[in-house]
């Protein structure tokens, strides 16, 4: 256990516990992003392996924690009410996962970035895109295809998520509880997944362990802010929050 931190001086542990504290608060304010905030921060000065380990407790743990301040039963509600969005993007990252090899996740990231970064500068400029509820029931299933077959083989289905969110006009309250189901759900299977391939281990789990708390720190702030905000600024800050990690999907998919 001791094998992991005789590897990363004070200075380094003390950097990747800022980075998760704005990971945090960034989530529990928009309900997104703290893996992509922790990769992005930490993946700079750590060896990227150690990164992944660190990160899977904290976003099962944060996504436990969107569901809770919600309400169970919300959450109950909001997987009724997008069982079909969340029965396909299970499915398919469960399917698509087994045949990662066959395209690039470079190429599927560079893809995605590209798609996320326009139709965020889109409805940032004040073009606001928005399903009719007339076309939403094939849209779900659209979504929960693109955003399954993207989990699949990117590792991320978040961006797509939310924009399919706000194409739907789900309110505040629902969307946040709705990505914390969506997100809760895949991260329990990020978690399997790593304790078989060996990610998290017996000596990364141990450092994982410790970023629970800035993670929690972080989630307890962000949700001060989240309860402070109102519906416009919420949806723009998520777009905005939304576009730079397009453009990270891009710089990712870019130079690998």
């Amino acid at each position: 256990m001791d094998s992991i931190f005789s590897l990363i001086s004070p200075e380094l542990l003390v950097f990747a516990f800022a980075v998760t504290v704005i990971a945090g608060i960034v989530k529990g304010a928009v309900g997104f992003a703290m893996p992509l905030i922790m990769i992005s921060g930490m993946g700079v000065l750590l060896d990227p392996k150690l990164v992944i380990a660190a990160i899977i407790l904290p976003i099962v743990v944060s996504n436990f924690l969107q569901v809770a301040k919600a309400g169970f039963g919300e959450a109950v509600e909001a997987l009724k009410e997008y069982k079909l969005y969340v029965l396909l993007t299970c499915v398919m990252i469960l399917i698509t996962s087994q045949f990662v090899k066959v395209v690039s996740a470079d190429t599927m990231l560079l893809g995605l970035g590209v798609v996320v970064t326009a139709l965020c500068l889109v409805q940032l400029s004040g073009l606001k895109i928005v399903i009719p509820p007339e076309r939403r029931p094939i849209a779900s299933v659209i979504a929960g295809l693109a955003s399954g077959i993207l989990g699949g083989f990117a590792g991320t289905w978040g961006p797509t998520t939310v924009l399919y969110l706000v194409a739907v006009e789900t309110p505040k309250a629902r969307q946040f509880v709705v990505q914390g189901v969506v997100y809760g759900l895949g991260s329990v299977m990020l978690l399997a997944g790593h304790l078989k391939s060996g990610i998290l281990n017996q000596h990364t789990v141990s450092f994982s362990l410790v970023m629970l708390v800035p993670a929690v720190l972080g989630m307890w702030i962000g949700f001060k802010i989240h309860d402070r905000i109102n519906q416009a600024v919420f949806r723009k800050a998520t777009l905005w929050v939304l576009l730079i990690a397009g453009v990270n999907l891009v710089r990712r998919g870019l130079l690998g």
